[in-house]
């Protein structure tokens, strides 16, 4: 195997830097030659460091599934199809059955390209080689990941972005950071993702006055025996919505993280494992400020990604309306047709599959170069850790196994970079005062450090 590029440079360049042609896919998941444009030409590069960027996932060729401008879709369209992946339901409630059949169809794609991969291994019973049962489990858990997201589109109109990042994140064993105005379904996406997924779920509304017992649990004294006993909070769940979670003072916010770092928590210095998996997905309002507590970097540093929930086009918004007008009830799930598609063991044996994702030491000496760049980076205060660095290399691998390969790609790892690292680095205030975003940093920082060839 070769060995790490010495030459590349850490630090970003200081001139202008354009997104488009080799680092173009990095904000939508996508790879830049498979990106479809729409007809709007696009956008001028000008200075991505000083420009604001579009919050969402969105590529430099735009977005297949919202038709929009360039550079203004929200990510994910250009790829669906490839490697297995396919269209939600484009007719909402309504599609519900050709939305079921095209993810079927997707997943055997998507099998097809990741059985190649795998290796032979030692004997299994009936003679058949130890690598065919885990290539079997790998396009199973794939297929089942693909009709996953399709089930939830029954119900979730233009947010497919988002719910491939909390698949992704899911893969990964991380916790997810939902940002969006009201209204833009951060809630009705979880609570369809939990049932298509067949996890136990609780919603906990964060507000000023919680208390760290009421999410951990607390001990309680029972009358009849003269003991106490425990009583588990919310958090013993596999998928925890903590609803508006910068609502509720730091204390309380604290009393997440030994949970979402350790998997466990502990009361009166007893600690107590939670279940597997266990996945916080957490929301927030990015425009309203009152009376809330902004995340310290420490938390921020524990979620894997961040996605935002962007408000959806005229079409999109449309088929809601038009879904909506036609009885749909977003409390009933299984009246809209929302079932069971994917389970625990499909959720583990994706994630022994993207275990064995491989990535060449040139890649992993980008994920290194990019994030030293942006601790070099003039517009930021604070770059990202080598705990963003390991998130990076583990969502690039969960990304490369679900677009149907065993290895990672540079593109992979620009396509996973502005959700990974955009909330682990801190933006500079007389930056930010001249327009500067994190993830218009993050853009300079990916055009201007060298990728592997």
């Amino acid at each position: 195997m070769s060995q790490p590029p010495t030459s590349r440079p850490e630090t970003p360049q200081t001139g202008n830097a354009s997104t488009s042609g080799e680092s173009g896919g990095h904000a939508g998941f996508g790879r830049p030659e498979t990106q479809q444009s729409s007809s709007a030409p696009d956008p001028p590069a000008g200075d991505q460091g000083i420009e604001a960027q579009p919050a969402t996932f969105s590529g430099d060729g735009g977005s297949a599934t919202s038709g929009g401008p360039a550079g203004k879709g929200h990510g994910f369209g250009s790829v669906l199809g490839q490697g297995g992946f396919s269209q939600p339901p484009a007719g909402g409630i309504g599609g519900a059955s050709a939305g079921g059949a095209g993810a079927s169809g997707g997943a055997s794609g998507g099998g097809a390209g990741g059985s190649a991969p795998a290796t032979a291994g030692g004997g299994a019973p009936g003679g058949a080689p130890a690598g065919v049962g885990r290539i079997a489990d790998s396009a199973r858990a794939r297929g089942a990941l693909n009709r996953l997201r399709a089930e939830v589109g029954k119900v979730v109109v233009g947010q497919d972005p988002a719910v491939t990042g909390l698949v992704i994140a899911l893969l990964c064993q991380g916790h997810v950071l939902l940002e969006g105005v009201p209204g833009v379904a951060k809630t009705l996406m979880v609570r369809a993702l939990s049932a298509a997924l067949a996890l136990d779920t609780k919603r906990l509304q964060f507000t000023p006055d919680l208390m760290p017992g009421d999410v951990t649990g607390s001990l309680v004294y029972d009358a009849r025996t003269a003991e106490f006993s425990f009583r588990p909070g919310p958090v013993f769940t596999n998928l925890l919505l903590a609803d508006e979670i910068n609502r509720t003072p730091p204390k309380t916010q604290a009393s997440l993280l030994e949970a979402m770092e350790e998997r466990q928590v502990s009361v009166e210095g007893e600690p107590r494992r939670l279940p597997d998996p266990f996945v916080v997905v957490a929301t927030q309002n990015p425009i309203e400020y009152e009376g809330t507590y902004p995340l310290p970097e420490a938390q921020l540093d524990r979620f894997m990604l961040k996605l935002t929930v962007p408000l959806p086009s005229r079409d999109e918004e449309f088929r809601v309306l038009n879904n909506h007008h036609r009885g749909f009830d977003p409390r009933d799930l299984a009246g809209a047709g929302v079932t069971a598609v994917a389970d625990a063991g499909d959720l583990a044996a994706g994630r022994a599959a993207v275990r064995g994702v491989q990535a060449a030491a040139e890649v992993l000496a980008y994920v290194v170069d990019l994030c030293r760049a942006t601790r070099q980076s003039p517009s930021l205060s604070l770059g990202a850790s080598p705990r963003g660095a390991t998130a990076l290399l583990s969502t690039a691998k969960a990304w490369a196994w679900l677009s149907g390969r065993d290895y990672v790609t540079p593109d992979d790892v620009k396509a996973l970079a502005r959700p990974t690292l955009r909330h682990r680095v801190a933006v500079r205030p007389e930056a930010e005062l001249e327009g500067v975003t994190a993830d218009g940093v993050l853009d300079t920082v990916l055009a201007s450090v060298p990728a592997p060839r």
